[in-house]
């Protein structure tokens, strides 16, 4: 495929309460990597998990505004349940779980740092 998404990188104001957040909803692992306020996220917590991106400090940011742009959508087996993880650890609902037809269901929410997420659920039959 062209012009995937190849990184991602999720811009923090406390990153060991992203990590907590990100841990407790997606079960991702986390690898330090230089500056404590640096992890890279893998896939699973296993040491063959895949190496997907980064947690960082806002301050490695290149713009001096508090970035609040990243969207990214995260494929997941279960909406309904990442739904309820996301309010049980903090993060707010800001688009309830919405069909986009033939395609699957997606919700979006604000993560405990205030960055906008989709989480979606590929589903074929969603209308």
């Amino acid at each position: 495929m062209k012009n995937r998404l190849v990184h991602f990188a999720i811009h923090t104001d406390n990153t060991e309460r992203a990590r907590n957040f990100y841990d407790a909803v997606f079960d991702w692992g986390f690898n330090k990597y230089g500056p404590s306020d640096f992890l890279q996220i893998n896939s699973d917590k296993t040491e063959d998990g895949q190496l997907i991106r980064a947690l960082q400090a806002r301050k490695y940011s290149p713009v001096s505004e508090k970035l609040i742009g990243l969207e990214c959508t995260i494929g997941v087996e279960n909406l309904d349940d990442t739904i309820e993880r996301v309010k049980k650890h903090n993060g707010q609902l800001v688009m309830s779980k919405t069909a986009i037809p033939n395609v699957g269901w997606v919700a979006k929410f604000l993560d405990t740092e205030g960055n906008l997420i989709c989480a979606m659920q590929f589903d074929n039959t969603a209308r």
